[in-house]
């Protein structure tokens, strides 16, 4: 799973922008609700790095939850994608080891991959971890497959285990007396389009965002053990046995004209939208995607000159008591 990621049939669905491994990764919506996490590692990679200026503004927040950095010794990304957070982590903490946390073997491959290209070798490391399997198991299970930690982060991979409320119980059990557990949930759904695209009827995003909602729900319905909450996360942190909890958002604000790397982001994000949605979608609808992903359209997304990026990254933070 990923941070940077947003879960769903393409990225930038409002569960993930950042997993994850934001961040998003769908093969069809409905019906498929599988993901596979190492097809889409360049996709979320790149989704990430997008969200680099908000991801480090993310980082020094959570320095400030600290009476020192220095007291950060090891660091657990859990649901880590290719590493962009994992990165971010590294430098922010410089005194720590960080450890990329996944159960795709092809995205940590990737993470020991980025840290490398940033120097950051050294210091990170990676695990291969069934999250459903560790965190199902409780505080207990977790310590064992995770080991203790002084901060732990997990984006947009929580959502993707059946009993939410039983996984912050886990990820707090491997925190040490005064660490940190940062969950990015939630947030506010990815926009790129003025309201009216001029391309079929107007409010299209709203649209795509109803199946995208359609899509989560069914996958969440699929998982083992799936429970109902209230995803009130700062409450749950809470009952997770965890003290000072709080919420804060990072905006990521790309205005138009979109350079090169966000408009070809973008174009990789319709392309599944249009992949794993078509079915469901409205056949006008349809017709706007197929203008939008076309490479030789004024008005697809690799030309039109009104595109833009917005969409905010939410992070929940509770503290485990000191004694």
């Amino acid at each position: 799973m990923s941070p940077q990621s947003t879960s769903g049939p393409a990225a930038g669905h409002r569960h993930g922008a950042g997993h994850g491994h934001g961040q998003n990764h769908g093969h069809g919506h409905g019906h498929h609700t599988e993901i596979d996490w190492d097809v889409l590692a360049t996709h979320l990679e790149s989704n990430g790095e997008l969200q680099l200026p908000a991801l480090r503004r993310t980082a020094e927040h959570l320095r400030t939850l600290f009476g020192s950095p220095q007291q950060v010794r090891r660091v657990l990304d859990v649901g880590s994608g290719p590493g962009v957070m994992t990165g971010v982590l590294a430098e922010a903490f410089p005194g720590a080891e960080t450890v990329a946390v996944d159960g795709a073997p092809g995205l940590l491959t990737a993470a020991l991959a980025r840290a490398g290209r940033l120097g950051l070798g050294e210091r990170v490391t990676a695990r291969r971890v069934e999250l459903h399997e560790a965190l199902g198991a409780g505080a207990e299970g977790a310590r064992e497959a995770l080991g203790a930690a002084d901060l732990v982060w997990s984006s947009k991979a929580v959502h993707h285990l059946g009993d939410q409320q039983g996984a912050l119980d886990a990820l707090a059990g491997v925190l040490r007396p005064g660490g940190v557990l940062a969950v990015a949930e939630g947030g506010l759904p990815m926009r790129f389009l003025p309201r009216d695209p001029q391309l079929g009827r107007p409010g299209l995003q709203s649209r795509i965002d109803a199946v995208q909602e359609e899509w989560f729900e069914t996958m969440r319905a699929e998982l083992p053990g799936s429970a109902a909450v209230l995803e009130d996360w700062p409450a749950m942190l809470g009952r997770a046995g965890l003290v000072d909890t709080g919420s804060t958002t990072a905006l990521v604000d790309l205005p138009a004209p979109l350079g090169e790397a966000a408009r070809a982001f973008l174009h990789g994000h319709l392309t599944r939208l249009r992949e794993s949605m078509g079915e469901a979608l409205h056949p006008e609808d349809l017709q706007a995607l197929d203008v939008l992903v076309d490479p030789e359209a004024p008005q697809g997304i690799l030309r039109r000159p009104d595109a833009f990026l917005l969409t905010a990254v939410t992070v929940h933070t509770g503290v485990r008591p000191a004694r």
